[in-house]
């Protein structure tokens, strides 16, 4: 029997709930003193991989960063607090949405900065897909979120096939000559 065949097929949200605090350091911010995109679409995915991580309890990958909102800026010196939870459970994916507070540390105002939704897949130690338990939603909130999430799933999938037959489009104009 493998690691997997002895866990759970059905999952709470809350038992995916990840959390982790950074402080804002002069080496994270730009020339503005405000924290970099990139670094926190980085402590971002590193959060939304712990929640995936506590769901599949096997590896995950970065599938895809599907949508994120920068709503105010991180200051230099600030904590960033971030809250990670799997939405939704697929045959061997999962989103996952993160909410990010940042904190002034001389004030104690916490202000809600960003919030963003991940697809992970879940894979092996060779890099095969595996399938991952469902998710239970349990309160109002989780349901919502639930919902939400095979709608925005369904909206990538309809967002794929356009953008490969724009490709085979092309290709056929091009003579075949466009990559496809």
């Amino acid at each position: 029997m493998n690691a997997q065949e002895t866990q759970p097929m059905v999952r709470t949200v809350a038992s995916t709930q990840s959390e982790m605090t950074e402080i804002i350091l002069p080496n994270d911010t730009n020339t503005l003193g405000n924290l970099l995109g990139g670094r926190l679409m980085h402590f971002i995915d590193l959060t939304g991989a712990m929640a995936a991580y506590r769901h599949a309890r096997t590896h995950v990958v970065t599938a895809s960063m599907d949508h994120i909102d920068f709503i105010q800026p991180v200051r230099l010196g600030d904590l960033v607090t971030l809250k990670s939870s799997v939405n939704r459970a697929f045959a061997r994916s999962m989103e996952v949405g993160v909410k990010v507070w940042a904190e002034n540390t001389r004030t104690g105002a916490v202000t809600h900065v960003a919030s963003a939704y991940l697809v992970f897949v879940a894979t092996d130690e060779h890099g095969r897909l595996q399938t991952v338990p469902q998710i239970k939603p349990e309160t109002a909130d989780e349901l919502r979120r639930y919902d939400d999430a095979l709608r925005r799933r369904e909206h990538r999938e309809r967002e794929n096939a356009r953008r490969k037959e724009a490709k085979l489009a092309a290709a056929r104009k091009d003579g075949g000559k466009a990559k496809p």
